[in-house]
């Protein structure tokens, strides 16, 4: 059964199966814009996070198990001795539009067996997609940076995600399994220490908080056309109503 619905000379015929598809679709991209709009201000408080915790004093840390969520973010500083066998580098990452690496070694925690992983900066990539040739220092280093997560939602390019020592991205599980290492539950991003030609010009926390407010207001015009489309083919002037 159609119903019908007459008003101001004009008649609204709504048809089931496609009212609830209009519903769904704009349901759909209306919680898609949210989605985007979260993310935003998701990284803008990163962002807000990490100017506010740049104004605190260094944290030393030590041989124990730290806190990752009273640590991110927060400028630190570590002694210790890295293990260059243990070296990732990670794919895919861009500099100033040229493609390279994230170069990540562990870093032995003096006095302990922990180890802390540091994320030591960019290199550029090869032409011939070898490896560059990274040095890395010896002995007891006084590495300082910025304590920042593990990968946790991430798009795999395929399904080689790590083959040898060059990775997509750096997994906590992932990486523990495959080096066995205690290791403290974040990385750290390091912004001063030894000269190893490693660029280490970080992105802003709230970097693509501008394009997830564009995508969002996408999905929200697509889904006032949804609508619109909807009511434009489901209301017809009446007969009467024509001149």
């Amino acid at each position: 059964m159609v119903v019908s619905i007459r008003f101001a000379g004009f008649e609204f015929r709504p048809r089931l199966w496609w009212t609830l598809a209009a519903a769904a679709g704009v349901a759909l991209t209306l919680a898609l814009g949210q989605w985007q709009v979260g993310r935003a201000q998701y990284k803008e408080g990163l962002q807000s996070r990490h100017d506010l915790l740049g104004l605190q004093p260094v944290v030393s840390l030590g041989s124990a198990a730290a806190d990752r969520d009273s640590l991110l973010l927060r400028r630190v500083e570590v002694r210790g001795t890295y293990a260059p066998k243990y070296t990732v580098f990670v794919d895919n990452r861009i500099h100033k539009h040229q493609p390279g690496f994230h170069v990540a070694t562990p870093l032995r925690i003096t006095g302990s067996d922990r180890y802390v992983l540091v994320n030591r900066g960019w290199v550029a990539g090869p032409r011939d997609r070898s490896l560059p040739q990274v040095a890395t220092p010896e002995g007891e280093q006084l590495v300082q940076g910025v304590v920042v997560a593990w990968s946790e939602r991430y798009l795999e390019l395929s399904t080689k995600v790590a083959e040898g020592n060059v990775w997509q991205n750096l997994v906590y599980e992932r990486y523990r399994q495959a080096t066995g290492l205690e290791l403290q539950p974040f990385v750290i991003q390091q912004t001063a220490g030894a000269e190893d030609g490693l660029v280490r010009e970080w992105n802003r926390p709230d970097l693509g908080r501008n394009t997830h407010l564009a995508y969002a207001f996408q999905w929200y015009a697509l889904s006032f056309a949804i609508f619109v489309y909807y009511l434009v083919t489901h209301v017809k002037r009446t007969p009467s109503a024509k001149p």
